[in-house]
């Protein structure tokens, strides 16, 4: 699989170690790192990632209206989202706002790796 460069946007600082630590083991880029739905959206168009993995419960601006957002600005967006267990109505709505995929938390390098090819083998060029 290719190098991707991925935007992570989590308010939780201890996921967004966790994630960043995972994607370069895979042997991928963290592009950018967002706090918040409103800094996603803001940063999104400059940093252009290949993937974009965002948390649904956020301050500002969840993961779910940033989504919408980001896909009503760029309708090839890459978007998928990093939740826990028992959203799973949010992941449905996060969804039908133009989620390409999901990974439940805690983040495990397998399933990362997966839904990453995933994603990547349906949607990127």
């Amino acid at each position: 699989m290719r190098r991707l460069r991925v935007m992570v946007v989590d308010d939780s600082g201890l996921t967004v170690k966790k994630m960043v630590k995972l994607l370069e083991e895979l042997g991928h880029e963290v592009a950018a790192v967002a706090t918040t739905g409103r800094q996603a959206v803001a940063d999104y168009p400059t940093v252009a990632p290949d993937m974009v993995a965002m948390d649904i419960t956020m301050p500002e601006l969840n993961g779910i209206e940033a989504t919408r957002l980001i896909m009503d600005a760029d309708p090839e967006a890459r978007i998928i989202i990093v939740t826990s267990h028992g959203q799973e109505q949010m992941v449905m709505d996060a969804i039908e706002a133009g989620a390409k995929g999901y990974i439940l938390k805690p983040v495990k390098l397998e399933k990362l790796r997966e839904t990453l090819e995933t994603v990547a083998e349906k949607y990127l060029p």
